[in-house]
């Protein structure tokens, strides 16, 4: 299965710290799948940034929501971050996928773009969803392959959007654009939303035997 099958058919948990020494993370998920199993994952992506040492970003991928919900009430999630070396505990994004698109299409042995990915509320996620797509030919002028949108479970404001863009320099370039098609990205990092993450992909760990 490749990292777009991965977010196309899934509910996702996304953490996003920063860390003293981001190689800690995929020993620590591998110690864990068994828990990761308990909790409905199929698959853990890790990315690390590309523009702030020690950052990183870890997607799950889950089955349905009701496990999650549990999750988020436990201190699971606290544990990790401890065992893992995170000072700040950061907030925990779990939504379901809402809509998807893909812009430029790649050849499957084509290595994984830059992620760009950024969580912000908005009054009205229909609204958006549909600047989004009238935007179209500028995302793929700018070198955006993928478009992925979550919708938060316990707020239907939250949204989180990755991008999969071509290379890091496109990346930047886009992330600095000023143009509407853009201009959501402004609103990152936002109370309590990290900033916006750019990063390449790590590894993927596959949960009890999934390809």
């Amino acid at each position: 299965m490749n990292i777009a099958e991965v977010y196309r058919h899934s509910m996702v948990i996304a953490s996003d710290y920063r860390i003293p020494d981001p190689s800690r993370v995929w020993p620590l998920l591998e110690r864990r799948k068994d828990g990761l199993a308990d909790m409905g994952a199929h698959h853990v992506l890790i990315y690390r940034s590309l523009t702030e040492p020690g950052r990183v970003l870890v997607m799950i991928g889950v089955r349905s929501r009701e496990p999650v919900v549990d999750l988020l009430r436990s201190r699971v999630f606290f544990d990790w971050f401890d065992a893992v070396g995170v000072e700040d505990i950061p907030a925990v994004f779990a939504g379901e996928i809402i809509d998807r698109y893909e812009l430029i299409e790649a050849a499957p042995d084509d290595p994984p773009g830059v992620l760009v990915s950024g969580i912000v509320s908005v009054d009205n996620a229909a609204w958006l969803i549909s600047e989004l797509h009238s935007a179209k030919p500028t995302f793929r002028d700018a070198g955006v392959r993928k478009v992925w949108v979550f919708q938060a479970f316990d707020d239907s404001r939250e949204v989180m959007i990755l991008q999969e863009i071509d290379n890091a320099d496109n990346a930047r370039r886009w992330i600095r654009q000023h143009d509407e098609a853009a201009a959501w990205m402004a609103d990152t990092g936002v109370g309590v939303y990290p900033p916006l993450f750019i990063g390449e992909f790590v590894q993927m760990l596959r949960i009890n035997g999934e390809q």
